[in-house]
């Protein structure tokens, strides 16, 4: 018999590092980044992908785009580059996921929650709850740069009234 010990993924968004927090962030009680294990192949990630009127249009699992029902209806379009998933819809890319040496992976996207508002964004249009730029993750008057969050439920837990947990027991 042989014993096979696994650990979560550290997860590394803008410098910020995430290491056993299955939920690195979640908006009210819908999560946007977490961990899960999937039979077979270990830990990875899952992220839904939202339109900016809360229609659910695909999800990302691990280093793969899956469109739903509705993102099928809405003609949600994945292109299977080299090296690079893109999705999009109605011409604007939503989500570029590239792939890395071995599990490795990058995503790029703009988030939005199920009731419209972004999550993560460059330079979006108020209201704007959680900005990620360059080295940093900022939100509020918070600029969190190079921290570790270890062994938690929720990294970052954002509410629609613009209250932020961050490192959630």
């Amino acid at each position: 018999m042989k014993l096979h010990f696994q650990s979560s993924p550290n997860i590394t968004v803008a410098t910020n590092t995430f290491i056993n927090v299955p939920v690195v962030l979640k908006y009210e009680d819908t999560p946007l980044i977490e961990v899960i294990k999937e039979h077979g192949i270990g830990f990875t990630t899952q992220i839904p992908i939202y339109h900016s009127d809360g229609t659910y249009l695909a999800k990302v699992k691990g280093n793969r785009v899956y469109p739903t029902e509705a993102g099928r209806k809405a003609n949600i379009e994945i292109r299977d580059t080299p090296g690079k998933f893109i999705c999009s819809l109605e011409n604007k890319v939503m989500f570029e996921l590239s792939h890395g040496v071995g599990e490795a992976f990058k995503a790029v996207a703009e988030l939005y929650a199920p009731d419209g508002y972004f999550v993560k964004c460059s330079d979006a249009p108020k209201p704007e709850l959680f900005d990620l730029t360059g080295n940093a993750i900022k939100v509020g008057g918070v600029t969190m740069i190079g921290n570790v969050f270890q062994n938690l439920s929720v990294g970052i837990w954002l509410r629609k009234d613009g209250s932020c947990a961050i490192g959630v027991r």
